[in-house]
């Protein structure tokens, strides 16, 4: 097996580690980096394979499934078989595992998975791994623990009911006896491992770890220096590769000239990327890449490469003249994807009429870690190092360029230095691969920051259409929304223009209020470049538009926005399966388990406007405040945003409160950070997120153009409040941010009677 691992700081020790880049000789790795290769020349090892902890989890005596082993001296070996970025997945996921084992946490080492089917779904992505993991993960761990009783039993000559188990040890209740984890685990891994329905899982009450809020697993290595990230990898004799991309998606190179660049000190050779052939999925952009014995001279090399470019047909893209385009199909009639009641009747009655049409730009991802990846190719396999969010994606990606069996393609997982959906694409380890069979020798793939922002797999931009008839109680008789974006199927299928009802559904066909007549409409968009997947997807502008819609008829009502939700939401009430879409794939949640429940609404909305003291502070002088309240990933949010202007007119943002009903918590404390994450993310894509283009090449390229919040921006004072909850497990990463800009939107009209309908603020001068 080939693996890459973060071992414990006591192995670090062990070693000999004195910091980030000392542990392994002749890297520039992380001192946490242990290689465990099978095949490859004992020059290019890492580290001796004994010291791998994926080895010490191969050779343990105890290995009822592939999520846990222990040994015999009593070291639980737990898979973190999903990507961490941040979000915590590699820590919650194995405490899962460790409650239901009753393993004293201390005694636990992780091991990073790589990409293989036998671990289920490992693309770490729309906020669902605690979900989709919960109960197999609970599952895996009082399996293990029912075959340590089970042996200690034996051994006792008791029945398995007279024992139980406590932080890595087995007791007998009568007599006190007591026997490590580890003095059981070889006579364990001889027993046959139990049927389901013979493993009895904890009760609520029982559990040690999880709802128990803990720090990561990986902090301290982290805060040291030794953590292991994409751009830490590093292997003897490798050489750096920067990719020149083609400016206009699509295009592909027509001749270049590499004699300035193969005079830069440090630079080995070029080589050549195919362009894609369409659809480009997950394949690479194509272009010139050149290769030399440093980041430095390869990306300086880059800069003097001269290259001729077959332009695409996207060269005709403007995003000005885009942005009309997508506007005036909003205003037109488009394909119903949701319909209850008569909309056109209860228009035809007459009632007060308000319209309203909102737009949100194309955004960049812009992580912290920009994509990296190593890869070698030797004797007709690859094994590649990835900070990727789709191990599996990436091993298929790299077969398919290269003509080799999936088989043969191990791809590694390192620690991704924030992620957001853009490492769910593949690209850059694609890149890697290809070039180390161009050159014979290990490539290690490095995107600079003006790679990653114009070259990005987008977020979508969209145009929005709202229009509403009040009654005379200021509610909404009819309710009428059209959404316009290029899809993420158009990355797969470039024919696609329309979205699917995946995509409709996150926030646009699933808005939970009460109005007797309500119609949902899609128009088409043809896209540009690469859409992808992003934090809370197509859920930041719809909730953008429809929340920012909801205020401005709490306004043209008469009423208080919070007031106004509450009786648009109605009476608490499960949302009926038949008034949704037929096609409705609810974040892949059995609806009969995760239904649209109002009353769950109603709970964050009122949990965070009384934190925020709602209503105790008239808006004026500058100050303002705003909410809005959304579902996302079967998680229900409700936001309070606070602002106040300063004396140049400029958005300073006091106060957050957010209250959130997620359904069981496994890591609160993750999930607190999470939400304050939001938003400080939100913050700076509502203030400054704006990708444009001009003749299809993308107009920004670094952090100077498109800027993220800095402390003097980011909100002052963030509050996160969790509600108490039985019901299953819903998303954390992702949910936090679509209320985020409707609120801070609202608040800015409560300050300034000023209504924000496009982003970002910065254009309309308030940032």
């Amino acid at each position: 097996m080939i693996q890459i691992e973060n071992i414990s700081q006591r192995d670090n020790d062990r070693a000999g580690s004195n910091g980030r880049r000392a542990f392994l000789k002749g890297m520039l790795g992380a001192g946490a980096l242990v290689i465990s290769v099978g095949w490859m020349p004992e020059s290019l090892l890492a580290a001796p394979a004994n010291a791998s902890a994926s080895e010490g989890m191969t050779k343990a005596a105890l290995q009822p499934n592939v999520y846990l082993a222990i040994d015999t001296d009593g070291t639980a070996y737990i898979v973190a078989h999903r990507s961490e970025m941040g979000s915590g997945s590699r820590t919650a996921l194995p405490r899962i595992v460790a409650d239901e084992l009753d393993a004293d946490w201390s005694r636990v080492k992780l091991v990073q998975a790589i990409g293989d089917e036998k671990y289920g779904d490992q693309d770490t992505d729309g906020s669902h791994s605690v979900r989709s993991f919960f109960d197999t993960l609970r599952l895996s761990g009082a399996t293990a623990r029912l075959m340590l009783v089970r042996a200690a039993a034996a051994q006792w000559g008791v029945p398995e009911a007279e024992c139980t188990t406590s932080l890595h040890v087995v007791m007998h209740k009568l007599t006190g006896k007591k026997l490590g984890y580890g003095e059981l685990t070889a006579a364990a891994g001889k027993l046959e491992v139990p049927k389901k329905e013979e493993v009895k899982l904890k009760a609520r009450s029982e559990w040690r770890y999880i709802g128990k809020g803990t720090t990561s697993y990986d902090l301290k290595n982290m805060c040291t220096g030794k953590a292991m990230y994409g751009q830490d990898s590093h292997m003897e004799g490798m050489l750096y590769a920067s990719v020149a991309h083609p400016p206009v998606f699509g295009s592909s190179v027509k001749s270049f000239d590499d004699k300035a660049s193969l005079d830069v000190t440090g630079v080995k050779q070029t080589a050549t990327i195919e362009a894609f052939k369409p659809p480009i999925g997950f394949q690479a952009l194509g272009g010139v890449a050149v290769l030399a014995d440093n980041t430095w001279a390869a990306m300086q090399g880059k800069k003097k490469l001269k290259i001729e470019w077959e332009k695409s047909t996207h060269s005709v893209w403007n995003s000005d003249a885009y942005k009309r385009e997508l506007q005036s199909t909003a205003r037109k009639p488009g394909k119903v994807v949701r319909e209850n009641g008569d909309v056109d009747a209860a228009f035809a009655k007459g009632g007060k009429i308000v319209e309203a049409e909102y737009y949100a730009p194309l955004l960049a991802h812009a992580s912290m870690e920009p994509p990296a990846a190593l890869a070698i190719y030797r004797d007709g396999k690859v094994e590649a190092w990835a900070a990727t969010q789709s191990p599996q994606g990436a091993r298929d990606a790299i077969a398919q360029a290269l003509g080799l069996k999936k088989e043969d393609v191990t791809v590694n997982v390192t620690l991704l230095g924030g992620g957001f959906g853009r490492k769910s694409f593949p690209d850059f380890a694609v890149e890697a691969a290809v070039l180390s069979k161009k050159t014979g020798k290990p490539v290690k793939v490095v995107w600079s920051r003006e790679d990653d922002i114009k070259f990005d797999v987008y977020h979508s931009v969209a145009a929005m259409y709202m229009k509403a008839a009040l009654g005379a109680d200021g509610r909404p008789a009819a309710w009428l929304q059209r959404t316009v974006f290029p899809p993420i199927g158009s990355t797969f299928d470039p024919s696609a223009t329309y979205s699917d009802a995946g995509e409709l559904g996150l926030g646009f066909t699933d808005v939970p209020f009460g109005v007797p007549n309500f119609r949902a409409e899609n128009g088409p968009a043809t896209a540009h470049v690469r859409i992808g997947w992003f934090r809370s997807v197509a859920n930041i502008y719809h909730a953008f538009g429809i929340h920012s819609f909801a205020d401005e008829l709490a306004h043209a009502a008469g009423k208080d926005p919070v007031e106004y939700l509450l009786q648009l939401l109605g009476p608490d009430r499960v949302i009926p399966r038949t008034d949704l879409p037929k096609e409705f794939p609810n974040y892949d949640g059995a609806y009969e388990q995760y239904p649209i429940d109002t009353g769950r609404f109603r709970r964050v909305l009122t949990l965070a406007s009384e934190k925020a003291g709602w209503g105790k502070q008239k808006p004026g002088n500058g100050y303002g405040i705003g909410v809005a309240v959304h579902r996302s990933f079967l998680t229900c949010v409700a936001t309070v945003v606070q602002v106040q202007l300063n004396d140049a007119g400029q958005v300073q943002i006091k106060r957050v409160d957010t209250a959130l009903d997620a359904g069981t918590i496994v890591n609160p404390e993750m999930v607190r950070q999470q939400f304050e994450g939001a938003a400080a993310m939100g913050t700076s894509l509502a203030f400054y997120g704006e990708i444009t283009a001009t003749n299809g090449v993308i107009d920004q390229s670094n952090f100077d153009s498109f800027q993220v919040a800095r402390m003097n921006v980011a909100p002052k004072e963030t509050n996160v409040y969790i509600v108490p909850s039985d019901a299953p497990p819903a998303g954390i990463g992702e949910p936090g941010l679509p209320p985020f800009a409707p609120a801070l939107c609202n608040a800015i009209f409560s300050a300034t009677g000023k209504r924000i309908r496009e982003l970002p603020l910065a254009k309309a001068g308030l940032a």
